[in-house]
């Protein structure tokens, strides 16, 4: 079964990004207290746990968070996934609304990182129904 190895979130806009151990979400509007919180469709960004280590096996030394991610995903190919599908964790509901990104030069990741996987592997959504999601509960696919 899949399961959350990660939540991540900064409050300011071009800071990294720190490990929490439980985090509340916020139905239309993002996790509470995150930077890119809001009435968008990026309110959480989704990486899976898999491509960070395959970077990381390739020289890379990045930390969960590193890439700006909300959400690391053990268990779902999470850029496999298709606009408009959903994700539950525990009583949280995520609907994809853009794979990938556009990754521009002044990336704070890409010079942090000195690249950036979230262009390809990365996976943002809106949250449908909030609740609190914490480290190591289920996620599925409905």
């Amino acid at each position: 079964m899949a399961k959350i190895a990660a939540i991540c979130m900064s409050e300011k806009k071009g800071t990294a990004k720190v490990q929490v151990d439980l985090a509340n979400f916020i139905e239309e509007f993002g996790i509470e207290n995150d930077a890119h919180a809001g009435k968008w469709h990026r309110q959480v960004s989704l990486l899976e746990l898999k491509k960070i280590e395959e970077f990381n096996k390739q020289g890379g030394s990045v930390k969960f968070g590193d890439f700006g991610e909300n959400l690391v995903i053990d268990g779902i190919e999470v850029d496999k996934l298709e606009i408009g599908q959903r994700i539950q964790i525990g009583d949280v509901i995520l609907e994809i609304t853009q794979i990938g990104k556009k990754c521009h030069n002044e990336c704070e990741i890409f010079h942090r990182v000195g690249k950036c996987i979230m262009p390809i592997h990365g996976v943002f959504s809106r949250v449908i129904k909030g609740g609190v999601i914490k480290v190591n509960d289920s996620a599925k696919l409905i």
